[in-house]
Order: structure tokens, then C-alpha cells, then sequence
């Protein structure tokens, strides 16, 4: 299929603790477009921006309950294939910063969770996929299907730019 990258520039993640519906503008999220979608997510990008040095304590998890009524995204953000030829997909994923009622973050012992801690003074940390161990999701109706990058309870908030490269199938 074809690869895409979602972005969001200059956000302030802030401290929210698992189970706790995320505020808008601290998160990044990734959601199937349809009931059976299947996405690989490749890499994850994290540069920190701030004036002053703090930790951030972010993870990418899976949800516990889903958004509602996802905002589409605006400039800066975006998120498009990785190359120009890609034809357009008959469901396309829907990557999203906002909502209505934000996601929240599972607190489910048994669900997966890649810790990204980093330094938002100009910290730098890139997850990248070994083969066959990329980060999957399924669907798009169930706590399987979305995928959050937010930050955990203990992190001092400071801007970051990020971003998710992703298979769609």
C-alpha cells in the first residue's frame, strides 16, 4: 500500500494521567478508516522545542474509550502519502489533534505501550520499526483501532514537534 506521514508542529503535551480524556492540542491521534483497516505504524518522531529543560514522559498507546467527532486537521499539521504517485485510498485514516470529547489513553495492564521519554529542550527521539515489529492497529470501532502519542502523568509541558510515518492496508 502506501506510506504516509502524519505531523503536528510546535504542541505542548501535557501531563494527563491513563484513563483521563485528553485535552485538545496535547496529543496526536491516529484512527483506521474503516471497520477492517489495518495500520503499521513504521516510525515515530519527537523533537522537543522549549525554552527550558523538562522532562516529558510521552508514550505511544492504544486508546481506552475514542474520541468523538475527530476536527480535521489544520496548517501546520497534515498528513499525506510519502510519495506524490500514491493513489488516493477508497478509506482513508483519520489522523486528528482535537475532537469534541478527546481520547484517552488505556490504562489496560495487557495493552502495549512504547515509552518516548525525552528532554523538550531540544531532546530528540526517533522510534523506528525493526522488520516485523512494527506498532499495529486494527479497525476503527474499538479501543484497537486508535493510536495515541500523548504524555504521561510526571512530565513538565514544553513544545515538541512530531511525527508518524504509517501503512494503511
Amino acid at each position: 500500500m502506501a506510506k504516509r506521514v502524519f505531523q503536528a508542529v510546535n504542541f505542548t503535551p501535557t501531563a494527563t494521567a491513563d484513563a483521563s480524556t485528553l485535552s485538545n492540542l496535547t496529543y496526536m491521534a491516529l484512527k483506521g478508516g474503516s471497520t477492517t483497516q489495518q495500520i503499521d505504524i513504521l516510525e515515530v518522531l519527537i523533537s522537543g522545542l522549549a525554552n527550558a529543560t523538562g522532562p516529558a514522559i510521552m508514550q505511544l498507546s492504544r486508546c481506552g474509550a475514542l474520541e468523538t467527532t475527530a476536527t480535521a486537521l489544520a496548517a501546520p499539521n497534515g498528513d499525506g502519502p510519502m510519495n506524490p504517485a500514491t493513489a488516493a485510498l477508497a478509506a482513508p485514516p483519520v489522523s486528528f489533534v482535537a475532537a469534541n470529547t478527546g481520547p484517552q489513553r488505556s490504562n489496560a495492564t495487557n495493552d502495549g505501550r512504547l515509552q518516548m521519554a525525552l528532554n523538550t529542550f531540544g531532546g530528540i527521539i526517533r522510534w523506528n520499526a525493526a522488520p516485523n515489529q512494527q506498532w499495529t492497529q486494527l479497525g476503527n470501532a474499538t479501543t484497537v483501532g486508535e493510536t495515541i502519542l500523548s504524555a504521561f502523568t510526571g512530565t513538565t509541558p514544553g513544545a515538541v514537534s512530531a511525527h508518524i510515518m504509517y501503512e494503511p492496508y
